[in-house]
């Protein structure tokens, strides 16, 4: 169903990011502070120099109510779960978007899109299959299994939304794979354990440009250009460490995971243009800045 926003006449759009952390904040700077009135909502208190934030826990129905605009032309859902467990993602995920579909079918005035991120973790593919927004999902684990659940909540409902499957998002601060390689934690050679991932840039970036299109499709597969074997990518990291090739390493059991390659060909004929197209292009400025941080070590 195709609603038209109250403030579609104006030249300035509300745009409402619920759970407003990184994604959501680097979102806000790309857009014109002239053109978009940006209200981040998250549950602590922060500041930003162009979103004015409304602090509530989004997961009463009660709190949201309150500060949620009532005229939004977008509105955006980046969530992070409070606990790595199936509570914490059904509370992030499920309960925030029955609060928020809830308010909002009792508004007249509907939002123009539901921008909605998820996660390439509802295919449970493990066998180096390549995916695209018509592959099968099936999640076998707890977080898949939610945020599925939160999508189908949105797809059933009378509103227009786009669903967002990020593959791993990596970036400043999220030095976790920096940090598997500096202690010598290895994936398996063969056979490959394919990988893949989205700068954090190129995540704000995405859903700018999902914004500004007159009709998005209802999903898109947001990773790199270069699926690739975690073991080469964690060989490349050494390398620029400039670790010692004779290194001990040790297969871990957080590396044996599922394998499969994501296909963004829908995001790229969309007229998207990744600013990091490969891994090595984002991760060359992270870990120039990771081993800044850490110089003193």
């Amino acid at each position: 169903m195709s609603h038209i926003s109250a403030s579609s006449n104006s030249t300035r759009q509300t745009v409402a990011v619920i759970g407003c952390g990184d994604i959501g904040q680097r979102l806000a700077s790309l857009l014109s502070t002239e053109n978009h009135h940006v209200i981040g909502i998250r549950r602590s208190a922060h500041t930003h120099p162009t979103i004015e934030y409304r602090q509530a826990d989004c997961t009463s129905r009660t709190e949201l109510r309150q500060v949620l605009p009532e005229q939004s032309d977008v509105i955006v859902v980046t969530m992070t779960p409070p606990e790595r467990s199936d509570l914490g993602y059904q509370q992030a995920y499920v309960q925030v978007v029955d609060n928020l579909l809830h308010i909002l079918e009792s508004r007249s005035e509907k939002p123009r899109l539901i921008l909605f991120v998820s996660s390439t973790s509802v295919y449970a593919q493990s066998q180096g299959e390549w995916i695209d927004e018509d592959s099968q999902a099936q999640p076998t684990s707890f977080s898949g299994k939610r945020l599925l659940e939160a999508e189908q909540r949105l797809r059933d409902s009378d509103f227009n939304t786009t669903i967002v499957r990020f593959s791993g998002i990596y970036g400043p601060g999220r030095y976790r794979l920096i940090q598997q390689v500096e202690r010598g934690e290895d994936s398996p050679n063969d056979p490959p354990l394919f990988s893949n991932r989205i700068h954090v840039q190129d995540c704000a970036r995405v859903l700018k440009h999902l914004m500004a299109k007159a009709a998005p499709q209802a999903l898109y597969l947001a990773s790199d250009c270069s699926p690739t074997a975690l073991h080469d990518v964690k060989s490349w990291i050494a390398e620029a460490l400039e670790l010692a090739n004779d290194r001990q390493s040790s297969l871990t059991p957080s590396a044996l995971r599922a394998s499969k390659r994501i296909g963004n060909q829908r995001l790229l004929d969309s007229g998207f243009e990744f600013q990091y197209p490969t891994f090595q292009s984002g991760y060359e400025e992270v870990i120039k800045r990771y081993l800044a941080e850490n110089s003193s070590r």
